[in-house]
């Protein structure tokens, strides 16, 4: 495919991204980048659905590493930079609406915390109490202050510690559901029809199971692990019930999960809708034919 052009595919979990960016790769040089909050960490290959196919910024931390979107969106801009440089299409995929707009886009992010200043912060308002953190946090920030309850411990903990670097948690503008990005990108969203992603969802999570999950999660746990790793679906559910419970829980947060994803999915400015209930190698032809259309692909490649 060559040229400056990204491609992006988001979808709900379950919803094939991964199998459609390896048809692609079958069809043009390709260049695979996550967008996943989760992928990022080593040890937990089978609980976040890891792709088996060599993707870039999967498996790149390890568990005690406190992950920030900002330092995830400097890997992100390397690498799909690089990929153009050499020729080659990045294909961004994920199921992280704020990873994949990262990666896109030029959005101004919050630096991570610098150390101990969010275990102050969760120190003070503790020890205050939620209305007086809140109204401390009115007093340093009141934009942020009037978008978030009192009672939002982990809001409020975060805005707080933002304006020790002079920054907000509501900025004045807001570039999250812009169209602008940093090349020109071209970006898909599969829709999978309801009772279908169910039924792909208990599938995936039988097969984790089966596949040795459950040790996976007991080893992870033996060692220190953060709180940005600690948020992996399904981590505490894995570690605590009987396999049959697991399951059941598992798949009760994935499907809330996923449902939670289509409305962010919903509001992804320019995203162009394919159905995923297909061979992934039929929607892979679609994606290219709907590139060509635009003019990005030369006639007689695919």
């Amino acid at each position: 495919m060559g040229g400056e052009l990204v491609l992006a595919i988001f979808g709900p979990t379950a919803s094939g991204k991964s199998a459609v960016v390896r048809e692609l790769g079958r069809r043009f040089p390709a260049e695979a980048i996550s967008a996943d909050s989760m992928q990022v960490y080593r040890g937990l290959s089978l609980l976040t659905n890891q792709p088996a196919e060599p993707t870039r910024l999967v498996d790149i931390w390890p568990l005690d590493h406190e992950a920030s979107v900002a330092e995830y969106q400097r890997l992100a801009h390397a690498a799909i930079d690089e990929a153009l440089g050499a020729g080659v299409t990045p294909v961004v995929a994920g199921g992280t609406g704020l990873y994949l707009r990262a990666a896109l886009s030029s959005l101004e992010l919050p630096p991570p915390p610098e150390p101990g200043r969010r275990e102050h912060w969760q120190d003070v308002y503790d020890h205050v109490g939620a209305e007086r953190a809140y109204a401390l946090l009115a007093e340093r920030d009141p934009a942020s202050a009037a978008s978030l309850h009192a009672n939002d411990r982990r809001r409020v903990v975060r805005a707080l510690e933002l304006t020790d670097v002079g920054r907000s948690l509501k900025p004045e503008t807001d570039a999250l559901w812009t169209a602008e990005t940093r090349h020109p990108t071209v970006l898909f969203g599969l829709t999978v029809p309801r009772e279908e992603l169910l039924r792909r969802i208990d599938t995936r999570t039988r097969a984790m199971f089966a596949a040795g999950v459950k040790a996976e999660v007991e080893a992870a746990l033996t060692g220190p692990i953060s709180t940005t790793a600690r948020k992996a679906l399904g981590l505490d559910e894995v570690a605590a019930l009987p396999a049959s419970e697991a399951i059941e829980a598992v798949n009760v947060r994935t499907r809330r999960y996923a449902a939670y994803q289509r409305k962010w999915m919903r509001r992804i400015p320019g995203l162009v809708s394919v159905a995923g209930d297909r061979p992934p190698g039929d929607i892979a032809d679609e994606i290219v034919e709907v590139v060509r259309a635009r003019q990005h692909l030369p006639a007689g490649r695919g």
